[in-house]
């Protein structure tokens, strides 16, 4: 039976949109009529485009003043915190005004501001719809805790758990949600890419070096030159930071790549993932059986996210230079260690979270 979904996601970065897009497609592949909404369009005009500009600012230039406004209001504890965010109430409206538009029979976050907003509107019975939240982040912090959500959707039971205990309220671990072709291109090194890894650096192993889609990243440039000097192609990618891909550009040994549209098939010719989020990268890494190591994470979720991605048995995790070249020493050749890693990882793709959602909606 068709059903109706509106799936709010937000463009913070790419991830949130990221798997936005792929739950609009996997829902749409099984019949169902799906919108996808920035939820920072339903926020006062100006607002959300403030919100995004405050946040990219923050991480980037005054990491020490996300952490603690991370700390302050969404750090991983005991019990929920409902409206941790005043914007979500500044929301309600419009929402709700789309959901009637739409005759939609079941939302979907996966952003936590969204999550807030939504849980408010079930707790009280505005929304009358039954409400998703696909937790995108290995780090459950409080944003995306609230009671009023019907379901929580998570990368690991160990997540799953935290929502579990957070809200008193159904939550499951279907793992991540990543395209199909980071899946296909396990196992199948690209022609093309590993040709171009091979013009920059014949017989060193390539290691992508994740920055974002805002090229966000402490130490970036001289662990870039540390992996060189090791003997290895580091492959920093920059995202649509132009300034960061030109000035990386001039390193020795170096290559500086901007956004990667084929980033499935650059995953299948490398040998390693360094990472400093645990973002969408990270979980598309697993999909393509690349190993990941965290490294020098960003401050607030990215860290928290690093850590909890290590402890679940995904990722390796470096604290000095010198734990991550013999890190990489380890997981880039062939051998048990890098099969283990990449059996790990791709144990992590449990379930559809598509499938969970239609079976929510009736």
């Amino acid at each position: 039976m068709e059903r109706r979904f509106v799936v709010l996601s937000a463009s913070m970065g790419a991830g949130h949109d990221a798997v936005a897009g792929e739950l609009a497609r996997r829902l749409r592949a099984r019949g169902h009529d799906v919108l996808v909404r920035d939820v920072l369009a339903l926020l006062p005009p100006g607002a959300g485009a403030a919100l995004r500009s405050f946040y990219r600012a923050s991480v980037r230039y005054a990491p020490q003043l996300y952490a603690g406004i991370y700390a302050a209001f969404l750090s991983p504890g005991e019990g929920p915190r409902p409206g941790t965010s005043p914007l979500a109430a500044l929301a309600e409206r419009r929402l709700t005004d789309l959901v009637e538009r739409r005759r939609a029979d079941a939302v979907v976050s996966t952003f936590h501001l969204a999550a807030q907003i939504t849980g408010r509107m079930r707790e009280r019975k505005v929304l009358e719809i039954p409400s998703a939240v696909v937790v995108i982040d290995f780090a459950v912090h409080r944003g995306w805790l609230h009671p009023g959500n019907d379901l929580h959707l998570c990368v690991t039971e160990a997540a799953a758990e935290a929502a579990r205990r957070g809200t008193g309220r159904p939550a499951a671990a279907p793992g991540p949600v990543v395209p199909p072709e980071f899946l296909a291109a396990a196992g199948a090194p690209d022609p093309r890419w590993r040709a171009t890894l091979a013009r920059h650096a014949p017989d060193r192993p390539a290691v992508l070096l994740s920055a974002g889609a805002w090229g966000v990243g402490s130490g970036l440039k001289s662990t870039a030159q540390a992996l060189s000097h090791h003997g290895c192609l580091p492959v920093l990618l920059c995202g649509r930071d132009e300034r960061l891909r030109q000035r990386a550009a001039r390193l020795p040994g170096v290559l500086a790549l901007g956004w990667v549209g084929d980033l499935a098939g650059l995953m299948s010719a490398a040998r390693v993932l360094v990472d400093n989020a645990a973002g969408q990268t990270a979980v598309q890494a697993l999909a393509a059986e690349l190993p990941v190591i965290g490294y020098r994470p960003i401050p607030g979720h990215g860290a928290e996210g690093v850590r909890e991605m290590a402890a679940a048995g995904l990722s390796a995790y470096a604290e000095s230079p010198g734990e991550l070249l013999a890190t990489v020493g380890r997981l880039a050749p062939d051998g048990p260690q890098r099969s283990r890693r990449i059996a790990e990882g791709r144990a992590a793709f449990r379930a559809d979270a598509a499938q969970l959602i239609s079976d929510l909606a009736g």
